[in-house]
């Protein structure tokens, strides 16, 4: 999610999280097709990506494009409860069928990660 710490006013975080909503829809158009523009029941976008990076790069994009670095930060709502399997792993590959388990990570692993994201990343709230 997009948090627009920067704005001044609940008008202004309003119309900063429309603008890049709007531009994100542009930049999964552009690398993704029309399709993948439709939205689920959240009104969320949901392109064929390969993994969370992926996600963070078109949010960071939109971002840029709509004038906003530095004024929009970003909040992860990873929901690790899904995808944990006990005994400190979690598989990020979860929603595969039949997977072939390459995908499972330890608990410090999964920490690491969200470290990297962070660091190239404007994220706030994980």
């Amino acid at each position: 999610m997009i948090l627009p710490t920067g704005a001044t006013s609940f008008t202004e975080a309003m119309r900063m999280g429309s603008e890049v909503y709007h531009h994100l829809k542009a930049v999964i158009k552009a690398r993704f097709g029309l399709d993948a523009t439709a939205v689920g029941d959240e009104g969320g976008f949901a392109p064929n990506i390969l993994n969370n990076k992926d996600a963070l790069d078109l949010i960071q994009e939109a971002i840029q494009k709509a004038g906003y670095t530095g004024k929009i930060e970003i909040g992860m709502d990873v929901a690790a409860s899904e995808f944990y399997k006990g005994n400190n792993v979690y598989d990020l590959d979860f929603k595969t069928a039949n997977n072939d388990g390459s995908q499972k990570i330890s608990g410090d692993q999964l920490r690491d990660l969200y470290m990297e994201f962070c660091k190239d990343f404007p994220i706030v709230s994980i």
